[in-house]
């Protein structure tokens, strides 16, 4: 028996609530969420899978509550960084992302991780990047200047709750390029770049060029979605630019807003206090995790928390992981049946926020049923 099972059993009720970061959720028998997936030019390490081991999570625990999610991890392989990732290689920079990829796509399945129900990629959506570039001129929401397209952001800012000094500086760190001099305000951003010499260019009504990053979001979540999503996902550190400027354009297109109605923002992994990161050297790789722990306690050692909180790595949160699991591995093995009351306390705490560890804490005082079940529906086993 699953906890999908017993709760189509369960009598009818009214709609089922998910509160993510104290924003309650109403929802019928779907959700539509939208994942920000990788840039393709470097290994998997731990930061890449907290973000989509929760995004996992979350698709585990509506399932869990009665409600289908259906998934759209997007891959970004058309990109500047990646572009001068290739470089740096030698390789093409298609070839490199295919293979980085394909890399990535084996980590997620090591991990349990389950494949999403769309996962466009960027090259594909070029003509809706150039369809969206020309809704946004049409609403005067953009404006065009040397042959690119530029969405006008200097409320986005504001809207995310930035200084301008703070959201120039993060443009900046992510490559928005706010002294481009073709711009009205530092703050616009790029729906589409003009061609510049060694970056891959298309055709365009305002000359060869390239998608914008945010831009090529839009384009693939509401190609996939129509207008807005229940949950957007991803890294803490693209709520601005990236998530905040994806916000503004698809509200900007279609009318509607907000965009989303909840936003999974997983907190982000550090070493030593400071972000994991290829430009600072200290990247945990998940293949060297995987080759010293099962999936199921690197699983654990990212959801036994909040989600939104930052936490910093060390191998004692493995082997506290390990631990963790062993009691409810343990808990699990008593021949006991599951309640009902603590079946509906582990569903009521996992609707609250993703309160994982809490649930984790009533499945192994409990037992038996109660900790199969939690154990299968997390991915635990």
């Amino acid at each position: 028996m699953t906890f999908e099972s017993m709760t189509r059993k369960r009598p009818m009720a009214g709609a089922t609530a998910v509160t993510l970061a104290g924003r309650p959720v109403r929802l019928l028998d779907r959700a539509r969420i939208y994942a920000c997936g990788i840039t393709p030019y470097e290994v998997t390490h731990l930061g890449h899978a907290a973000t989509f081991v929760w995004v996992d999570t979350l698709r585990r625990v509506l399932r869990v509550l009665g409600v289908e999610p259906i998934v759209c991890r997007n891959v970004t392989d058309v990109d500047d960084i990646l572009v001068e990732a290739a470089r740096q290689t030698g390789a093409p920079y298609d070839q490199l992302a295919a293979f980085q990829q394909f890399n990535f796509e084996g980590d997620m399945a090591a991990l349990g991780v389950r494949a999403p129900d769309f996962e466009p990629r960027a090259h594909s959506y070029v003509d809706a990047v150039l369809r969206l570039a020309a809704a946004l001129l049409d609403a005067d929401a953009a404006y065009e200047r040397g042959g690119g397209v530029y969405f006008r952001g200097r409320q986005v800012a504001e809207r995310a709750g930035l200084t301008e000094a703070e959201a120039l500086r993060l443009a900046a760190e992510y490559g928005g390029r706010p002294d481009d001099p073709a711009k009205e305000h530092p703050l616009d951003v790029a729906v589409w770049q003009a061609g510049e010499p060694g970056y891959p260019a298309w055709d365009s009504p305002w000359g060869p060029g390239r998608p914008g990053w945010h831009a090529e979001c839009v384009a693939m979540s509401e190609s996939v979605f129509g207008v807005g999503v229940d949950f957007h996902a991803g890294g803490a550190d693209l709520r601005f630019p990236h998530h905040a400027y994806h916000a503004a354009m698809a509200e900007a297109l279609s009318g509607v807003t907000p965009y989303a109605r909840a936003w999974l923002h997983v907190g982000t992994v550090t070493v030593d206090g400071v972000k994991m990161a290829k430009s600072t050297g200290n990247l945990v790789l998940l293949e060297d995790l995987l080759a010293r722990y099962p999936a199921s306690v690197v699983r654990l050692a990212i959801i036994d928390r909040p989600w939104a909180r930052s936490w910093d790595y060390t191998p004692a949160v493995l082997d506290a992981a390990a631990t963790r699991l062993e009691r409810l591995h343990r808990a699990a093995g008593r021949p006991i049946e599951a309640g009902d009351a603590d079946i509906e306390r582990i569903r009521a705490l996992l609707a609250d926020d993703l309160g994982v560890s809490a649930a984790l804490d009533v499945a192994i005082e409990a037992g038996g049923g109660a900790a199969r079940l939690l154990t299968a529906a997390l991915g635990l086993t």
